[in-house]
């Protein structure tokens, strides 16, 4: 008798394929041969020469990993020194270090809520805010999207212990969250405020020092972060940062990051070498702003349909998911990358292409990045390309 368990999967993937939402993995060369609109690098830090040394020097001085969890072996001097320089930078009592962003939300949403408590979530958060609040067994009410008369209502009906968690700039759409507002619903309502700042760090606030310092609430006692190495920082990883009693807790009972071997040293240095050039040179945070300014207005100048960005994400809205695809492979063969998006990976159901605007694109390189959009652009999206 034959044995066949995943047989599913067969008619899994022919569904997938009817309906156009086949992903595939495409390795990239070590030396770019696209001009890049598809990566997170929004400074242009990963190939820095300060950025890759530091992350050089870190592995020959520390290993190659970090041989153990944080709690065991995988903690070093670097990534105290890292913690110390991402609250001090970001206006934080404390920080934490872990392996991802993804772990990072992870950890902040299982330890500090848990059965009897509630989690009021934006309904554009990333995935790894929702799959943080699936596994926080607390109560999760998903509001619409930058809503803060829904986050206070949904704390209206709950008695007992609550937080709001929303990304500060959207990974699809590149808008921001009405922070302020949301934190004045928490403070009347005695909640938490966890602020994903992955997209705003190095982007947004003074210098670069992200969206919780530009609206005043970095260091704020009811207010916690997290972020990404792995984006304006060119490394990886991720951290939570917030008053030291709340950071003390994560290291006792967030899961993320008592059971997974630590970061990696050299990714470690590579995000202090990141840092240390963001200092030095704070301007590139307004330049990727600009750059993300003039692609938008130059692409609905064109006729594209297009979201105004708050920080250094373009989204270009499609026709559909397999326009979309098209639309991204036009620019590839064109020689340009450019991210695309389409369900189920967006909650609204809208296909698009998503832009990142890098600090250390050209004005040649943005006439270029607009010129291949609007040539391969599909008719129903509104251009005329003829």
């Amino acid at each position: 008798m034959s044995f066949a368990p995943f047989d599913w999967i067969d008619a899994e993937a022919r569904h997938r394929a009817a309906a156009g939402l086949v992903r595939t993995l495409r390795p990239r060369d070590a030396e770019p041969e696209l001009l890049d609109l598809a990566s997170n690098d929004y400074l242009g830090l990963t190939r820095h020469p300060e950025v890759t040394a530091a992350a050089a020097a870190a592995a020959h001085r520390w290993g190659a990993g970090a041989t153990g969890s944080r709690l065991v072996t995988g903690s070093t001097a670097l990534h105290a020194e890292l913690e110390r320089e991402l609250a001090a930078f970001c206006g934080f009592e404390a920080a934490l270090v872990l392996s991802s962003g993804y772990a990072a939300n992870l950890a902040a949403l299982t330890a500090l809520s848990g059965r009897g408590s509630l989690i009021v979530s934006d309904a554009g958060n990333h995935a790894s805010i929702v799959d943080g609040c699936r596994l926080s067994r607390a109560e999760t009410a998903v509001v619409p999207h930058a809503d803060p008369d829904a986050v206070a209502k949904a704390f209206g009906a709950h008695d007992g212990r609550a937080l709001a968690v929303t990304d500060s700039v959207f990974s699809v759409d590149g808008d921001a969250a009405p922070l302020p507002a949301l934190a004045e619903v928490c403070r009347s309502a005695n909640a938490a405020l966890l602020v994903d700042d992955a997209h705003g760090l190095g982007v947004l606030g003074d210098g670069g020092r992200g969206a919780l310092a530009a609206a005043g609430l970095a260091g704020g006692g009811g207010v916690v972060a997290t972020l990404t190495l792995s984006k304006s920082l060119g490394s990886q990883g991720g951290a939570v940062l917030g008053p030291a009693r709340v950071i003390d807790h994560l290291v006792n009972t967030a899961r993320t990051f008592i059971f997974d071997t630590g970061l990696a040293p050299a990714a470690v240095g590579g995000a202090l070498g990141a840092l240390g050039v963001l200092r030095r040179e704070p301007e590139r945070a307004a330049r990727a702003r600009d750059v993300a300014t003039a692609l938008y207005t130059r692409l609905t100048a064109a006729g594209l349909e297009a979201v105004r960005p708050d920080a250094a994400v373009v989204s270009v809205r499609a026709p559909s998911a397999d326009a979309a695809v098209r639309w991204a492979a036009d620019c590839r063969t064109a020689g340009m990358a450019v991210g695309c998006f389409r369900p189920p990976s967006v909650p609204d159901g809208i296909s698009r292409l998503r832009l990142t605007a890098r600090a250390d694109l050209t004005e040649e390189q943005i006439t270029t990045a607009v010129a291949t959009i609007v040539a391969t652009a599909p008719r129903q999206a509104g251009t005329d390309v003829s």
